[in-house]
């Protein structure tokens, strides 16, 4: 039986002393998704990360990491969770077929010369056009990052953690390590990608979470938040003139941004014509209605967000 979610999170809470790094979370991660972690440095992603690892323990609320509870259970996680952190920790006096076997005890416990993790790993390497006589500290910091994600892999877990896996790769590398997560979330495995690269999130996820000061803003799909998501500008037909946004209407405002001819609202709309009304409001020489990028809408949200103490109230998905 395929389980559902992959993870569930409700009401999570972590403090260091006196700072909350992560403020009643809640939000789930289908199996079989490709799930981007969004949020500005200090949002608490790697926080949230640790905590699915069981590498941090939360002060309150409920964490499942593939139906266990990480706290009481970290050690079987991670032996089921693949995970790639942001700088991985790897040996460089090893060659990249060492510390395959090296990594092949903790998965299994005594591995033969030729076990299912070093078969498993050094068709990874192969693929990923890694030497596998070449020591660590001569490879390139592309290479690195494929010998992480090729350890991550070669257990074949359900679930693959990535905490800013592209930081620093160049776009060819990049885009390739991106691309091979879509090929595992076809393949039924899940993903759970914290990531700065907004634009490249947008092109392999299907669900996505934007975390503002430890805080959830939003949790859905990513072909739903684009949906309904558009940016109206308005033009102005006097200088400086201001126009309010409109109450009784179906829009859900997430940004404004005003100049001295123009009006720029981002907001959320059950469709397009929803937006109708706003043409016959005093005032506006023309509108234009565009779809936002994912980049647009996360910038959005940011910038709404600085200086607000209130959280935004949350859209949290829940699969039955």
């Amino acid at each position: 039986m395929i389980e559902a979610l992959a993870i569930r999170i409700e009401n999570m809470t972590k403090r260091y002393r006196s700072r909350t790094a992560v403020d009643r979370l809640s939000f789930d991660v289908p199996a079989g998704s490709v799930f981007g972690l969004l949020g500005e440095n200090g949002a608490g992603k790697s926080t949230t990360l640790q905590v699915l690892l069981g590498l941090l323990v939360a002060d309150e609320g409920r964490v499942e990491t593939l139906g266990l509870d990480p706290a009481a259970h970290g050690l079987e996680v991670r032996r089921k969770v693949g995970y790639v952190p942001e700088q991985p920790c790897l040996y460089d006096w090893m060659t990249v077929a060492e510390i395959g076997w090296f990594a092949a005890g903790f998965h299994a416990g005594k591995e033969s010369a030729a076990s299912p993790y070093q078969d498993h790993y050094k068709g990874l390497a192969k693929n990923f056009g890694l030497p596998l006589d070449r020591k660590i500290k001569h490879l390139s910091k592309g290479m690195r990052a494929k010998v992480s994600l090729a350890l991550a892999l070669a257990g074949e877990p359900r679930l693959l953690i990535l905490d800013e896996p592209t930081s620093g790769l160049d776009v060819l590398v990049r885009r390739e390590f991106l691309e091979s997560m879509v090929d595992l979330a076809g393949a039924g495995r899940t993903v759970l990608l914290s990531s700065h690269q907004i634009a490249e999130v947008e092109r392999v996820a299907s669900h996505v979470a934007l975390l503002h000061e430890g805080r959830l803003i939003l949790a859905e799909p990513l072909d739903e938040l684009l949906a309904r998501t558009y940016r109206v500008t308005l033009t102005l037909s006097q200088r400086d003139r201001q126009v309010p946004f409109p109450s009784g209407t179906a829009l859900t405002p997430i940004d404004v941004e005003e100049t001295a001819r123009q009006t720029r609202w981002l907001v959320h709309a059950p469709g397009a014509e929803a937006i109708d009304p706003v043409r016959a409001l005093p005032g506006i020489a023309a509108l234009e209605v565009e779809r936002p990028s994912l980049e647009d809408i996360y910038i959005g949200y940011m910038r709404s967000r600085r200086g607000s103490t209130e959280p935004a109230p949350p859209v949290a998905i829940h699969v039955a």
